[in-house]
């Protein structure tokens, strides 16, 4: 491991420990990230989730890989921690044997998650009724990019689609005018952090209120809107787009001399005056084309020229220093090394270093005071944990092995 990952806490697996979620069984059908990301909240925090993986390649997750010096085939690190906490079970939907016990496993799940393409559910024979037939409180979780109605439905919906679509990357344009979509899975990891709401919601109304499973119908492009802002509120109040990219000024990231960045926000109009009492400027304070939000927003190069030039004189420590100083809301701009150097994510446990493998992932959030999650399995191999969960849907060996031999699962 090198040098700043040490500074990080180390954990050690521990499959005894308990979490508020223990007794919770999940049934993850989904692939890729954002089913992955749901199930990961629930695992974190004590559900079995049984990730049911095709038998051949597995979780699609499995194949994205960073080039690494020491792993020939790539650094599978999506897997490792997106994948943690859970046991897999590697079968071949297309076969009946498979699907009959899958369907049994339902039976003994509080939760079901599944991606495929809206209708494909229904076309193995495990349609919602099917699944409440067999087990009366099952929470079920149908995942797409836009949803299980809609003139949209049937159409592929990776994130990069919904991102653009719902007026993220219009409002992150770049210099040139053209549109950014985001360097990461920003649209699956909203929608994963929703759907662990929804299933916890869904589950208090059966546990708690004796009501019914019920579908949940969770689409990339719903929990995206729900984070844009009132942008369309406001639009469709006033009959016009809006007028500026940005939502507060002064506020961005600035360039300083050493050619570190900081980012300073001033969304207050106390917390404006700050900013330019530290640059040197108090005299703005007073000046109306400065005294308010919108104003500013109006009058926002001149404050972005005045920023851009003092600060760019200062190497980044001694600008941090400074308008900390004075109270002003700022901070560094990490890289992914850099941040992980941060004292403030090593005092906080922010990363952990999982003991044995030496992977560094985030730890487990949020954090509960009584019953805390933690870090109770390594990701899984394709298929690790087949024959137990086999087992304990009451198959016999000789049954396992039949499957096995005619490739309808795969073990170990």
């Amino acid at each position: 491991m090198s040098g700043p990952a040490r500074m990080l806490p180390r954990v050690r697996p521990d499959a005894a420990r308990q979490g508020p979620l223990a007794g919770i069984r999940v049934v993850d059908l989904s692939r890729l990230v954002a089913g992955n990301m749901l199930s990961l909240q629930l695992a974190d925090f004590g559900a079995d989730v049984i990730k049911v993986e095709a038998a051949g390649s597995g979780d699609t997750l499995r194949a994205w890989r960073e080039a690494h010096a020491d792993h020939p085939g790539g650094f599978d690190g999506w897997w490792r921690v997106y994948g943690r906490n859970k046991r897999s079970l590697a079968i071949d939907l297309r076969d009946e044997d498979a699907r009959h016990w899958l369907l049994r496993l339902a039976g003994t799940a509080q939760v079901l998650v599944e991606s495929f393409r809206p209708g494909t559910l229904e076309a193995m024979g495990l349609a919602p009724g099917a699944l409440h037939a067999a087990n009366r409180g099952l929470v079920i979780v149908r995942l797409s990019g836009w949803g299980q109605t809609g003139p949209y439905r049937d159409l592929p919906g990776f994130g990069s689609l919904i991102e653009g679509f719902c007026g993220f990357a219009d409002k992150h344009r770049q210099p040139d005018g053209t549109p950014g979509l985001p360097n990461m899975a920003l649209a699956d990891m909203v929608t994963g952090l929703t759907g662990a709401f929804g299933v916890m919601a869904a589950l208090r109304e059966v546990e708690v209120r004796g009501g019914r499973g019920q579908v949940i119908d969770l689409s990339l492009l719903e929990p995206m809107v729900a984070i844009m802002g009132p942008d369309v509120t406001n639009a469709a109040a006033t009959g016009r787009p809006p007028e500026t990219l940005k939502i507060a000024s002064p506020r961005g990231a600035y360039r300083c001399a050493d050619g570190g960045w900081v980012s300073l926000s001033g969304s207050t109009d106390s917390m404006a005056r700050r900013v330019f009492e530290a640059i040197g400027r108090p005299e703005l304070c007073e000046d109306p084309r400065f005294a308010t939000n919108a104003a500013r927003l109006a009058h926002d190069a001149e404050i972005e020229a005045m920023l851009a030039g003092f600060i760019g004189a200062m190497d980044r420590e001694a600008a941090l220093a400074l308008f900390r100083a004075r109270g002003v809301t700022v901070g560094p701009i990490h890289d992914a090394a850099s941040l992980l150097r941060d004292p403030h994510v090593a005092a906080r446990g922010v990363y952990v270093e999982e003991e044995g493998a030496g992977t560094v992932m985030h730890a487990v959030t949020p954090r509960l005071s009584g019953t805390p999650g933690g870090l109770r399995r390594t990701a899984p191999r394709c298929g690790e944990h087949s024959a137990e969960i086999l087992a304990e849907l009451g198959a016999r060996p000789e049954e396992v092995a039949a499957l096995a031999a005619k490739r309808a699962v795969r073990c170990g």
